[in-house]
């Protein structure tokens, strides 16, 4: 091959107008299960409350006929709970040149800015209302927390199925945080029925399990032949549609227990505060009893201009509401 000598190419041209897609292309992953799930409440106060009752388990009941002096029988009274509201926010300032020029694949920088910043934000609600996070009444130098998930669940909703140290569950009212275990071990089905189990037992009816990415694979492999004494004994599937091929299916999505069907929901938004810093929780949901109070939902804020720049701020103040944690449990320090 030759080319012509004074042939024109594109290595020696001159100003070729650059082709730059249109389109921004982002992969952040914006699933925020818990978030979702939760029910959406009012706070009129930084410290907002609530509470909670039972029913005292079945027991004899039988009098004799004719009795003529009944005596009263205790009754427990509700127990009222509490948490705070916290304060999440990200300030963004953008020069008036940068407001003015024509980007590709997005508006005006602000807008973009603060439309990412409201997605960051989502994640951060993820994390922190799913924490082992005790809650924090504040002060002039410190941010208030609000109790994340974990530090409601008491020892009789809650099971530790790692190895080493001394796990503890929390009290189960948010004052305080629950104690992991030092190691993280595989997820089995015995330790999944048992937090089933002490769901039901205590009366509660979860149907969801929102777990971390590698507890999700764990569970899709008990399903697989060969997978020894955890195995669920359940042999590979082969999906065939008409005359296409065969598909198989190695993915566990829903679990029927002997107490209840149960949505299996990944979350990589997990807060990632189990042994050795990873996302070792699973949380067995009834969601009808988790709410996000709200003291200033999302909105923005133009704060004063100084010089040649806009600044915005994006603020939210908001609290875990845990309407009754005997609905739910959860299984820690697993992979």
């Amino acid at each position: 091959m030759a080319i012509a000598s004074d042939t024109a190419l594109t290595y020696s041209g001159v100003e070729i107008r650059e082709d730059l897609s249109d389109v921004i292309y982002n992969i952040a992953p914006m699933d925020t299960p818990f978030m979702s799930g939760c029910a959406k409440t009012k706070a009129d106060n930084t410290l907002y409350q609530w509470q909670t009752d039972s029913i005292t388990a079945g027991a004899a009941n039988r009098v004799i006929e004719g009795d003529d002096s009944p005596a009263a029988v205790t009754s427990p009274q509700p127990t009222k709970l509490q948490n705070y509201c916290q304060i999440s926010r990200y300030v963004l300032q953008t020069s008036g040149t940068d407001q003015v020029v024509n980007y590709a694949g997005r508006g005006k920088a602000q807008a973009y800015q603060l439309a990412k910043a409201g997605k960051r934000m989502k994640r951060d609600m993820e994390v922190m209302l799913t924490s082992n996070t005790a809650r924090v009444v504040g002060s002039a130098t410190l941010a208030r927390a609000t109790a994340g998930a974990q530090t409601w669940f008491p020892t009789a909703c809650w099971v530790d199925g790692g190895t080493g140290g001394s796990a503890a569950a929390a009290t189960g009212d948010g004052t305080d945080t629950r104690t992991n275990a030092t190691s993280t071990v595989a997820a089995t089905e015995v330790n999944i029925k048992a937090t089933i189990k002490k769901a039901y037992d205590n009366g509660g009816q979860p149907d969801m399990i929102i777990v971390p990415a590698l507890v999700k694979q764990t569970i899709s492999g008990l399903a697989s032949v060969g997978s020894g004494s955890v195995s669920l004994g359940i042999p590979p599937r082969n999906q065939v549609s008409g005359s296409g091929g065969a598909t198989a299916v190695a993915a566990v999505d829903v679990y029927v227990s002997d107490f209840g069907t149960f949505k299996i929901v990944p979350d990589r938004n997990l807060a990632a505060d189990g042994p050795g810093s990873v996302a070792a929780t699973c949380f067995f949901m009834d969601m009808d009893y988790w709410a996000i109070s709200w003291l200033r939902p999302f909105h923005t804020v133009e704060l004063a201009k100084q010089g040649d720049s806009v600044k915005s701020m994006l603020i939210a103040e908001y609290g875990l509401v845990s309407r009754n944690s005997a609905s739910s449990a959860i299984l820690a320090s697993v992979k």
